[in-house]
């Protein structure tokens, strides 16, 4: 009997405990559940809840990015800067990081999740601990221990072959990818800093700064062009001033 319920443990076929929460660390009914949430005492992955807000999704600022038609690069730049904030942050203070994942869900229960597996679980604990006590974009950060330790099993297979039918409503991970750049970048990080210790530049930070001289020298341009027309519209009238006085 003992051996049967350690097999389904975890599984849809136990009707003890919340498998939702033991594959995703969350669930949709939250405390009302009718089965029991096991939260960890130890584990390698954290979970911050709802931490990342995506503009796209959030009626605040959803108009304001419409308006000023950004588009899908400036988006995955906005996404791009705010993972590597986190991951760098936490990996300097806690920690290095195995992996780091998004939820793009739109359940309350899954989105703007950020799940973070270090390598060590004494570094887990040590940054729900701080992280607790600490704010992020004008808001609490929640941080617990989570369960999830294999990601394979708590993401929608169906969504990464686009075939989900559920949307952004799906109670399994759909998560948000970044750049391969800074994917690069980020899982090499450890590794770079043992060969040279050098610092090499973020790859979006790199695209921002690109961007931002472009529009700089966009802007400059445009005005150069008006100074002249006002040259050439300032000249066109002197002419004609000249022209009516010899007459």
């Amino acid at each position: 009997m003992a051996e049967y319920l350690a097999s389904i443990f975890g599984t849809e076929k136990d009707k003890v405990n919340c498998s939702f929460y033991f594959k995703i660390g969350a669930c949709r009914h939250g405390d009302r559940c009718s089965r029991i949430h096991n939260k960890p005492t130890f584990s390698q992955t954290i979970v911050l809840q709802n931490l990342y807000v995506n503009p796209q999704n959030s009626t605040k600022t959803a108009d304001v990015f419409q308006m000023n038609h950004v588009s899908d690069e400036e988006m995955q730049e906005h996404y791009d800067n705010f993972f590597e904030d986190v991951f760098v942050e936490c990996e300097d203070k806690y920690g290095e990081i195995e992996e780091m994942n998004v939820c793009d869900n739109l359940g309350d229960h899954l989105v703007g999740n950020v799940y973070i597996k270090f390598r060590r679980e004494e570094d887990a604990e040590k940054a729900v601990n701080d992280l607790n006590n600490r704010w992020f974009g004008g808001r609490p950060i929640y941080a617990e221990l989570s369960p999830v330790t294999d990601f394979r099993e708590a993401c929608c297979r169906q969504y990464e072959v686009g075939e989900c039918t559920r949307s952004g409503f799906c109670n399994f991970m759909h998560l948000k990818p970044i750049s391969r750049e800074l994917r690069r970048y980020l899982y090499s990080r450890r590794r770079r800093a043992g060969i040279g210790g050098g610092k090499t530049p973020s790859p979006s930070r790199e695209k921002g700064r690109r961007r931002s001289r472009s529009r700089e020298r966009g802007d400059s341009n445009k005005r150069r062009r008006e100074r002249s027309r006002s040259r050439d519209r300032g000249g066109r009238k002197r002419n004609v001033l000249e022209g009516n006085q010899n007459q």
